[in-house]
């Protein structure tokens, strides 16, 4: 059975929230200084915008909820979608999931 086929709870259209966490700090113990930190912290928005809005063109960036962790490591995106589809958040969550910036989504 493909996850197509299982039934869902969600009832399409709805809002629907996804948070994406992606490593943007230093990879090694010292801190990065703040200039390459906030490119990539921009590098790592704009790649999840591109692939939002490919699945969710509708999608406002101004709603974009950001967060940074205590040591500047990580960096939290809550992107909040108008879900019309199982396929289309399967999709989203797939390509998110995939992409080497990204640590993990829920």
């Amino acid at each position: 059975m493909s996850s197509s086929d299982q039934p869902t709870l969600i009832e399409y259209p709805c809002d629907f929230p996804v948070k994406i966490m992606g490593r943007v700090g230093s990879l090694s113990g010292s801190p990065a200084s703040p200039a390459p930190l906030e490119h990539r912290r921009q590098e790592f928005t704009q790649a999840v915008l591109m692939m939002v809005k490919r699945h969710a063109p509708d999608f406002d960036d101004a709603t974009l909820e950001v967060r940074i962790s205590k040591k500047n490591n990580y960096l939290s995106l809550t992107c909040t979608v108008r879900a019309v589809s199982r396929e289309q958040l399967d999709a989203l969550y797939q390509e998110l999931c995939d992409h080497p910036l990204v640590v993990m989504v829920l």
